[in-house]
């Protein structure tokens, strides 16, 4: 067999410090914590990845962030329409507002106090556990006007990956103002760094508070108006109502004051909201021309990104969206999206946009442009712009 070694014993039989042996087995116990420790780390790391966006707002958090809110905290205060502090929450008894076309008086309760806004640049381990950027005040308003174009522009603006904006109209400036800047800021989006935040509600271009309001709010907001043929927009805002309500009476009949005489009734909303130069007045004393840009409701249509061109340069952003994110549908007379926020699926306005107007008499239509003409042409002037309604 094999080779024998002195004291007669074989190389088989060579003591175990003289080959390599395999290491011992570990403890069962110990493979299984080890295991437990790893899951219960990636439970943890799941769990706080999940509540990323709600976890920021507890206290606890606040504290790991950025300090104590209390320690941040400043007194509340109250800023009348005069007065401008684009850094201090505040909240004032709304007055009365222009809503569907006639005064409508809003009974605000007594003034009440608001929570300290958030810090501005939340440090890196409060951003670290929000995972999403912060809550902003928005930089950008689209502020009117009815039955203008404002969805379809707002719709085409999120496809920009620097813009984030509410789907839903937020109403603040002409509804729910005395629920302060705090509950404004919680509707918005989560935005990163040299993202822009925006919002759109048609309805602020003609309240009257509005304009003081968003100019306490920051005088550096930008403002966008999609203003359309008056006309042509009061015909679409009846139409809108007519689909809700079928029993309303005829276009006509509320067109007019005294039709024999031919006075039109001013205060009948889809009348009056096309008067842009009067509300446009108001907005003049609180921002200048400059910050304020007037989109075309009709070149937003026949040629979307000539239009969103404007906009984006406007809000200083990069020109991202061109011709290539466009087609035109036939069946609805809009252009749509080929590619929709979020989604690699085309995308057009819903059944709400694009509906057949009714037939008006040309009589009417006639009277109508007599009517806006001398308000068209003060419009044209004091925004340079000529849109050719006459």
């Amino acid at each position: 067999m094999g080779q024998r070694l002195s004291g007669g014993r074989s190389c088989l039989d060579v003591p175990g410090r003289l080959l390599p042996q395999p290491p011992p087995p570990p403890p069962p116990v110990r493979r299984k914590l080890a295991l437990l420790f790893a899951m219960l780390c990636i439970w943890l790391y799941m769990f706080l990845y999940s509540c990323a966006g709600s976890c920021t707002a507890a206290p606890g958090l606040l504290l790991l962030g950025s300090g104590s809110r209390a320690a941040q905290a400043q007194p509340a205060l109250v800023t009348a329409p005069n007065e401008t502090s684009p850094k201090v929450p505040f909240r004032a008894p709304p007055a009365n507002s222009l809503a569907a076309g006639k005064d409508k008086t809003v009974v605000s309760g007594s003034q009440e106090e608001q929570s300290p806004e958030a810090p501005d640049s939340p440090s890196p381990i409060s951003s670290f556990f929000s995972g999403s950027g912060s809550k902003q005040l928005p930089q950008a308003i689209i502020i009117g006007v009815k039955k203008g174009g404002t969805r379809a522009l707002l719709e085409f603006l999120r496809v920009h990956p620097d813009v984030r904006a509410v789907g839903a109209e937020p109403h603040f400036f002409d509804r729910s103002y005395h629920k302060g800047l705090a509950w404004y800021r919680d509707l918005m989006p989560r935005t990163l760094e040299g993202q822009i935040t925006m919002e759109k509600t048609p309805s602020y271009f003609v309240t009257r508070e509005a304009p003081a309001r968003i100019s306490a709010m920051s005088k550096d907001t930008k403002l966008i108006v999609v203003v359309r043929d008056p006309v042509t927009r009061a015909i679409s805002d009846y139409t809108q109502t007519l689909s809700k309500r079928p029993d309303i009476p005829s276009f006509e009949s509320l067109t007019f004051r005294n039709r024999s005489a031919g006075l039109i009734d001013t205060s009948w909303s889809a009348i009056q909201i096309g008067l842009y130069a009067k509300h446009l007045e108001p907005w003049l004393r609180h921002f200048p021309l400059g910050q304020m840009l007037f989109v075309s409701g009709e070149r937003l249509v026949s040629d979307p990104a000539g239009e969103l061109r404007r906009v984006q340069d406007f809000l200083g952003l990069k020109r991202i969206i061109t011709d290539k994110h466009f087609y035109f549908n036939q069946t609805k007379g809009f252009p749509c999206l080929k590619k929709a926020e979020g989604s690699g699926k085309p995308h057009c306005l819903g059944k709400t946009k694009g509906r057949a107007h009714p037939a008006i008499a040309r009589e009417v239509l006639r009277q109508l442009r007599d009517f806006y003409r001398p308000f068209n042409r003060k419009f044209y002037q004091m925004t340079g712009r000529d849109f050719g309604w006459d």
